[in-house]
């Protein structure tokens, strides 16, 4: 797959995203290749109740409605989330809505939670629950949102949590979508402690988390955690797609593109603020990082910053499957050099530093 990735990306990076992205999943789809079984001894993980091989995540965005679970997973990644997720089928913002910015090695897209619902969505993974290979093969995250025109938003999210439960792994409440107007609001306090009282009232054993944006001001993150604690959700994913624009971006024409801005700009303050939940947290339960990772130094400064898990997607685009790779060795390698005995030994080492550092 790596060599295979090699050969097609002059010729992906020429269509524009959209395109390029099918042809990912078709690919996925279509060329038969081996799990990737090596194991990283340091690297498993246990957070939310559940079990990890190893840390890294394809985030959600990619696979959108479950088409390419298992070849996402046979690339070594340790879960995958899926989404998101809307409870009727829409299609999203008009096109062009995604746009590449190769010299920064970032992406912004609006594509505004296109989706082809959740009958579709979880017919796929209960298919999926009936292997009992694929069971054991890596976890799966559910991301879910609300329907654009929905005149019940928190009413969608609780119909998806009944929906998805007993076919997902973990459900990951998206509150955080720049490209659903009136989507981000919900981050407000008494809005998300409404949502969530509802979505945890619905909740059976499947762990719940709450997914938010890096553009946060740490007094609406202190009432995100407030909330979050008081509702007792499992877990934080630290971050959605950022809707501000680095001074210092050299794609200067495509980053006046509206929708999220996702890659390598986003790692400073996605990470800057993934410390400063580590620190608020306190060990209530885990975070998952997200972020511009895109190579070993940058996936380890997620796990000194607090995050347990950590995700990517972006990187990808540039790099290919053997970033996977990579990443995994690296972290070990960073593990035996610094004396940890495993991963968790590590989580949130230099939080405190890393909330310290400039994010401008």
């Amino acid at each position: 797959m790596p060599d295979l990735f090699q050969l097609m990306r002059p010729i992906m990076h020429l269509l524009d995203g959209e395109h390029a992205h099918r042809m990912s999943i078709q690919a996925l789809n279509l060329v038969p290749f081996s799990r990737n079984t090596r194991l990283f001894p340091l690297l498993p993980v246990e957070a939310f109740g559940l079990s990890f091989a190893n840390p890294l995540g394809l985030a959600a965005g990619f696979d959108k409605n479950a088409e390419v679970v298992a070849p996402v997973l046979k690339l070594g990644f340790g879960f995958t989330e899926v989404g998101g997720v809307t409870p009727l089928p829409q299609p999203g913002n008009p096109k062009p809505r995604v746009f590449r910015l190769p010299k920064d090695k970032a992406v912004i897209n609006r594509y505004g939670l296109n989706s082809a619902g959740m009958d579709v969505v979880r017919a796929r993974l209960e298919f999926r629950k009936l292997e009992q290979h694929n069971r054991q093969s890596g976890s799966v995250g559910v991301n879910i949102g609300a329907n654009k025109d929905s005149p019940d938003r928190v009413g969608d999210y609780v119909s998806l949590v009944k929906g998805l439960s007993d076919v997902a792994d973990y459900i990951s409440v998206n509150i955080s979508s720049p490209n659903t107007p009136g989507l981000r609001n919900l981050q407000g306090k008494a809005e998300l402690d409404a949502l969530l009282a509802r979505v945890m009232e619905a909740k059976t054993t499947c762990p719940i988390l709450v997914k938010i944006a890096p553009d946060l001001e740490l007094s609406d993150l202190d009432d995100v955690i407030e909330v979050a604690k008081k509702r007792g959700i499992d877990g934080l994913i630290i971050s959605n797609t950022t809707i501000a624009r680095p001074l210092n971006l050299l794609e200067t024409k495509l980053s006046a593109e509206t929708g999220g801005l996702s890659g390598q700009p986003v790692f400073v303050r996605s990470t800057w603020l993934l410390a400063h939940t580590y620190q608020r947290v306190e060990s209530a339960f885990p975070l998952i990082g997200v972020g511009g990772i895109g190579c070993a130094d940058t996936a380890w400064t997620k796990i000194c910053a607090g995050a347990t898990l950590l995700q990517l997607y972006t990187a990808l685009i540039y790099e290919g499957p053997a970033l996977v790779g990579r990443i995994l060795h690296g972290l070990e390698a960073r593990l035996k050099e610094k004396g940890f005995a495993s991963l968790q030994e590590a989580v949130g080492c230099r939080a405190r530093k890393i909330g310290k550092r400039d994010w401008q």
